[in-house]
């Protein structure tokens, strides 16, 4: 992170509500501004995610989508307009966030991640944000964080469930990688996509609500962190449930962390 940027009179008035907060306060507000965050995916995830940490001062956001702006989209990416189909989503995106606080710097990286990219992109940021919708990005990048000693938080949507949770395996015991859980990526003929099966739109925006929150716990310190935890939410029962997520010594990825 870089060094901490003094508030002006116009950023002490836009981040008042953060900064009578006693666990952001003035100094929190810097750190935020200091932060670099990764999000990948500009999609349903990453259009709330993005403009909740647009809107919090995250001062450095990159966006990571390879794809357009289709119809289809709109029904819950909702940093995305009608006006925006055809557009690349990191474009359509950026010009969202620059509304939202012109204070920020939105970099945009129009490629998909994979073995060549990954880790020379994340390598740039404080954190990584990941609202990919495929289990070869999800793994990709939980490897790349472990690698490079990223904070990582994850979640994922399908039909009317939810799931987050947060990853800094690197920091030892009672910290797990996704492939702790999760050892061997499934097949992407095992689960459908969101195409195939549907998902609530509002859906979308509550994970992606969870995730900036958790993004923001982890810049500043403060809270408990969802390492260790998985917190799942159920739309339709409207109900929350977690699990415990345990470290294991035969992890392909930290096993010997």
């Amino acid at each position: 992170m870089s060094a901490l940027p003094e508030l002006s009179e116009p950023q002490i008035q836009r981040y008042a509500r953060h900064i009578v907060l006693a666990e952001i306060g003035g100094l929190g507000q810097a750190r935020l501004l200091a932060a670099r965050v990764l999000v990948v995916g500009a999609g349903g995830l990453g259009a709330p995610l993005l403009q909740y940490l647009a809107a919090a001062g995250v001062g450095t956001l990159g966006v990571v989508d390879h794809d357009r702006v289709d119809l289809s989209n709109l029904q819950r990416q909702v940093i995305h307009r009608t006006a925006d189909i055809g557009i690349a989503k990191v474009e359509s995106a950026r010009r969202a966030l620059a509304e939202i606080n012109p204070d920020i710097d939105v970099i945009a990286h129009r490629e998909r991640l994979d073995l060549e990219n990954a880790e020379r992109i994340i390598d740039g940021y404080d954190l990584v944000a990941d609202g990919s919708d495929n289990f070869a990005t999800r793994y990709l990048v939980n490897d790349a964080c472990y690698r490079l000693k990223k904070i990582l938080v994850t979640a994922a949507i399908l039909r009317f469930d939810g799931q987050i949770s947060t990853y800094k395996a690197w920091q030892g015991a009672g910290h797990p990688c996704l492939r702790c859980l999760f050892p061997v990526s499934p097949s992407e003929d095992a689960v459908p996509s969101c195409a195939q099966a549907g998902v609530l739109g509002s859906l979308a925006g509550t994970l992606g609500a969870l995730q900036a929150t958790e993004v923001v716990k982890e810049i500043l310190g403060v809270g408990r962190s969802l390492s260790g935890r998985m917190l799942m939410y159920d739309a339709l029962g409207a109900t929350f449930d977690e699990m415990a997520i345990a470290k294991r010594a035969d992890c392909p990825t930290c096993g010997h962390a």
